[in-house]
């Protein structure tokens, strides 16, 4: 493992540069540009208020900052897996040519998305300024500890995905379908104590739970994340990354065969 980042570190040019590419072309020669960025998961926070406030009757005070403060971290994961999926297969020519470590590849496109999702919090920094719900400067502090944790979450599911993508490309398709019913597992658009208690234990099994809580415990209740879930969260993700990067390491082996 220790080698393997060491190689990455050696690469880190190559992964700027993808990360730049992807970022330039990603919403090139669309009118609106970079902007897509904070429309994106605008939108989906604007449809999700509307259902669940105004249809379901949530009642939760100020539901639309409720809900983007998680919903804006959910995009960014949601991305990093799905798109992370064919991250391989769509660089099989560069794959084929040349040598370099492969996990440069899941590496740039989970970090390109991370940009974007830090990007998007300016808009949710700003909704907070607005609506005069103000921050807590002492939780803020475990902020990036929680994005740190999404982080390395994020790449080990990376990692394993876009390896197991090449022996079997409907993972691609797969991977969009378990997404749907994961945002439901997750304490997105509702609160972590909605959870029945008979059906806790298989929430707390998603990695995503323990984070999704810190995120909203930081912004939206204004008080420290509790310690556990964030270790939590981190032992989860660092868990998810060893898996992820051991079977990468184990199929990268037969990729140009198979691509």
């Amino acid at each position: 493992m220790r080698q393997r980042c060491r190689e990455l570190y050696e690469y880190r040019e190559m992964i700027y540069s993808m990360v730049r590419r992807d970022l330039r072309g990603r919403y090139k020669s669309s009118v609106l540009g970079f902007l897509w960025t904070f429309i994106n998961p605008l939108c989906q926070i604007a449809v999700y208020t509307v259902v669940f406030s105004h249809i379901f009757r949530m009642e939760i005070d100020r539901y639309y900052l409720f809900l983007t403060v998680v919903m804006v971290p959910w995009v960014c994961f949601s991305a990093s897996v799905q798109g992370s999926a064919v991250a391989v297969v769509n660089q099989q020519d560069l794959v084929k040519k040349i040598y370099f470590p492969r996990e440069v590849l899941p590496v740039s496109y989970v970090t390109g998305c991370f940009i974007n999702m830090l990007l998007s919090f300016l808009v949710v920094f700003a909704l907070i300024a607005v609506t005069g719900s103000g921050f807590c400067l002492s939780a803020l502090v475990f902020l990036p500890v929680v994005v740190l944790a999404q982080y390395i979450l994020c790449l080990g599911a990376a990692l394993l995905i876009s390896a197991c993508t090449v022996y079997l490309r409907d993972l691609e398709h797969i991977a969009g379908v378990l997404l749907m019913a994961w945002i439901y597992l997750t304490p997105v658009m509702y609160d972590i104590s909605f959870i029945p208690k008979d059906l806790a234990v298989l929430f707390y099994l998603n990695p995503m739970t323990p984070i999704a809580a810190a995120y909203r415990d930081i912004l939206y209740y204004k008080h420290m994340p509790q310690v556990s879930g964030l270790l939590a969260s981190l032992g989860a993700a660092l868990i998810v990354l060893l898996i992820g990067e051991t079977v990468f390491a184990g199929l990268q082996k037969n990729f140009v065969e198979e691509l």
